[in-house]
């Protein structure tokens, strides 16, 4: 099968299309042809030599966690699932590939009103943005602050948030302005001034706030709210340490999955794909996650739609 893979730690043009051996399921496991995986910055920094908690990668090394595909084969102990089930997941490295393997606990279903794009983006960003929320148990009536409200967690964060009847304020560059209104969000502008344009758009107390981007937001942070337990990050644990902040990660289930895709089907949650990328392009996806900018998911069309 071709696979997107590095065979050293490195930069993004380390990650190269190459033949590898189709996965067999185990017992427990399902085999899935895929369609599309979604690309994070996790990904990237797997790539570059990170080690994702939990994992003990070898080499080549198939980056990649979320994806959407069809099952074509299952393990002897599975039967929640069958070959010809549409499907969408989460594993730990391994989906930009042809073929996975993944445990028969990581998968739901896919409806048909759910694009293969759409839910091949949807696992990593939208369980990281479900978990930070409940992390810092946003309720209705709260006022959020969401730094990086545009990209792909930030806009999943600024959604479900809505849903719940929190009141959102998000940092973002004026092109995505537009977009962060529409989502719900009143957006504030980077740069010089940003913090008092961050409590005038409040008009009140803050109660929460996550930065998804970095670049010494936990700073602002500290100043608007004044509960330090209800303050994260997934952009800077460096900072969080010595803040004595959150660093969060995504605490991920196929329920919670499973209730993000509910949302998707009946449209109160939006996937946002900004640019799709073919599997031989892998290493261009990279480049343009890591610059850091950019509105919504980008994503590897593998199989397509299937």
């Amino acid at each position: 099968m071709n696979a997107a893979a590095v065979t050293d730690f490195g930069p993004a043009e380390n990650l190269r299309t190459m033949q590898l051996p189709v996965p067999i399921p185990g017992p427990e496991e399902v085999q899935v042809k895929v369609a599309y995986a979604g690309v994070q910055p996790a990904d990237a920094a797997a790539r570059a030599g990170w080690r994702l908690p939990g994992s003990s990668p070898s080499m080549p090394m198939v980056p990649g966690n979320d994806f959407s595909g069809v099952v074509t084969d299952v393990g002897s102990e599975v039967s929640s699932f069958e070959p010809g089930d549409e499907v969408l997941g989460y594993r730990m490295l391994g989906s930009y590939a042809e073929y996975l393997t993944v445990s028969a606990d990581q998968l739901v279903p896919k409806p048909p009103s759910v694009g293969w794009a759409e839910a091949a983006a949807l696992s990593a960003s939208g369980q990281t943005a479900d978990t930070v929320l409940d992390a810092l148990r946003v309720t209705a009536g709260e006022t959020l602050l969401v730094h990086g409200a545009a990209g792909g967690v930030g806009s999943m964060v600024v959604q479900l948030a809505w849903n719940r009847a929190a009141v959102v304020i998000g940092t973002a560059s004026p092109q995505n302005h537009a977009h962060l209104r529409q989502l719900g969000a009143t957006p504030v502008s980077y740069g010089e001034g940003q913090l008092e344009r961050i409590r005038e758009a409040a008009d009140g107390p803050i109660h929460a706030a996550l930065d998804a981007s970095g670049q010494g937001s936990l700073h602002i942070a500290t100043q608007v709210v004044p509960d330090t337990s209800r303050i994260a990050t997934i952009a800077d644990p460096q900072l969080a340490e010595e803040l004595g902040l959150q660093m969060l990660r995504s605490d991920r289930s196929a329920a919670r999955l499973g209730r993000l895709v509910d949302l998707v089907s009946t449209g109160d949650l939006q996937m946002y794909i900004r640019r799709i990328y073919p599997l031989a392009e892998a290493a261009e996806a990279h480049r343009e996650i890591e610059t850091g900018h950019g509105r919504g998911k980008v994503v590897l069309s593998i199989g397509g739609d299937l």
